[in-house]
């Protein structure tokens, strides 16, 4: 199953508004994502890898949020701050690269400036037709 950019941005948006509400804070500029491919794995049966990239617009953040996958960033411009729950926060440049694991809650996923762009690759290790990005548990 794909997900096109529209249902994916949809998904994130929906996610970000729940996530700013609950918290009673103002939303951050939100991310740019554009899927890139999604290919089944026939080697793998029913897991699949999806690649999307991500731009940060200046100050811009995700909500809080998590995958069911292995998530594979590498930072292409700009600086990425990334963190899960009960890891440290890192601040990743160009050429770095950041691995979430499929039980992990992404917490932290921002740019570290407020003044420059930052764009990443996604690479994620799934099961088939599970969405990119999940709600918090």
């Amino acid at each position: 199953m794909r997900l096109s950019p529209l249902l994916f941005g949809f998904a994130l948006s929906a996610a970000s508004m729940g996530t700013s509400l609950a918290a009673g804070k103002t939303t951050a500029p939100e991310p740019i994502v554009t899927p890139v491919m999604t290919k089944a794995l026939e080697d793998h049966p029913g897991k699949e890898v999806t690649i999307l990239t991500v731009e940060y617009p200046p100050g811009g953040a995700d909500p809080v949020h998590r995958h069911d996958a292995h998530g594979f960033v590498y930072v292409l411009e700009g600086s990425i701050v990334m963190g899960v729950e009960g890891g440290p926060e890192v601040t990743l440049k160009p050429g770095e690269a950041f691995h979430e694991g499929p039980r992990d809650l992404h917490t932290v996923g921002r740019n570290a400036s407020n003044t420059k762009p930052a764009k990443f690759v996604v690479f994620l290790l799934k099961d088939v037709g599970k969405p990119p990005v999940l709600p918090p548990k």
